[in-house]
């Protein structure tokens, strides 16, 4: 990460869910286990010790199975769910010490938030639904109606500003619902499932078009998932959760490459990693090679003909016709065989 303050800080962060949280944290914080916190003090431990920086203007992936804690996790950024203990800063303020009139901008201007389930109002049109969040703000209606026609276009629905959610399809319904977080213009976009209610082929146009939108905005999108494909497709970072702590937090092509114990193993064994790995995790030093040049951020599948072509089976890696390093057919081999089994070189 650079040397900036991340956009958002969580410092040691703690939830407990029950009748008296506050004296099962000493509990949580000696190591007691989430099952033995059920069953000895009748309370669900919701997450522990969490400390993530997340840079702006990146997308930060959390993600976990189920119950994991990651749901919980994203509704402390803005308060929907108060912290047993721990740290929140956003831009370097101190979310948990703001009063009622500083929480509600955080809200309205600075953080805006897509669901899984849509969230759209089902009695107001695609435009209405758009401008509802700039009628919070206290936007003048002809301006709020202007931008929200902008983003409607943006995200490819151009002729339907007058059609209700129940007259669109599941995709089309996610779209609104992300042009109605983009039109706030709100600095954070807070994700929460927000494409896994989508079918796949849905879901990948959506993963495209967010990612089309993220080039141009650099927004900060801190985006929650259990696909582990959508993670490695989409983020900057990857935080992966179990039973509410952060087991691995790192670039994707890092925890790919080097997994952090045998749970994260297990999670990615399946990952097609040919689609996924790419030339600057596997690259060594700059050498002699005299295969066609591949750039950092091609896949080995991208990249695979041009190995095979190289007479030395080498290839220079290269940014902007500087040669970064070298990688070889062998290594793209050996990164497709198994976690861990090839050394990452960062350029």
């Amino acid at each position: 990460m650079s040397d900036e303050e991340p956009k958002v800080r969580i410092k040691e962060l703690y939830k407990i869910f029950g009748d008296n949280p506050k004296a099962a944290l000493g509990d949580v914080r000696g190591g007691m286990t989430k099952s033995e916190l059920l069953e000895q003090k009748s309370h669900v431990l919701g997450l522990r010790d969490i400390n993530l920086d997340i840079p702006g203007r990146k997308i930060q992936v959390i993600m976990g199975l189920s119950g994991s804690g990651k749901s919980t996790l994203i509704r402390h950024l803005n308060r929907l769910i108060e912290p047993t203990s721990g740290e929140i800063w956003v831009d370097g303020e101190d979310v948990l010490a703001m009063n009622e009139k500083a929480l509600r901008d955080l809200r309205r201007f600075k953080m805006s938030m897509v669901f899984q389930k849509f969230g759209l109002l089902p009695h107001r049109t695609v435009q209405e639904n758009v401008e509802y969040g700039l009628g919070i703000q206290g936007v003048d209606a002809a301006e709020a109606a202007e931008r929200a026609a902008k983003w409607i276009v943006r995200v490819g629905l151009a002729g339907f500003e007058g059609h209700y959610p129940g007259q669109l399809s599941g995709g089309m319904q996610q779209r609104v619902g992300l042009a109605r977080a983009l039109a706030t213009d709100a600095e954070i976009l807070l994700m929460d499932e927000a494409f896994s209610a989508l079918d796949p082929l849905i879901r990948t146009d959506m993963q495209t078009i967010l990612l089309e939108l993220q080039e141009e905005l650099h927004k900060t999108i801190i985006f929650i998932t259990h696909d582990l494909d959508e993670a490695l497709r989409i983020g900057d970072r990857i935080a992966i959760l179990r039973d509410g702590e952060i087991i691995q937090a790192s670039d994707p092509q890092d925890i790919l490459m080097n997994p952090a114990d045998a749970y994260i193993t297990d999670f990615i064994q399946d990952v097609n990693r040919a689609k996924v790995v790419r030339m600057r995790s596997i690259m060594g030093p700059a050498g002699p090679a005299q295969g066609a040049p591949v750039a950092p951020g091609e896949t080995i599948e991208e990249a695979l003909q041009k190995l095979h072509s190289a007479p030395d089976g080498c290839c220079p890696v290269t940014v902007d016709g500087e040669i970064r390093g070298t990688v070889g057919i062998d290594a793209a081999i050996r990164a497709l065989k198994a976690p861990g089994t090839a050394s990452a070189h960062y350029s």
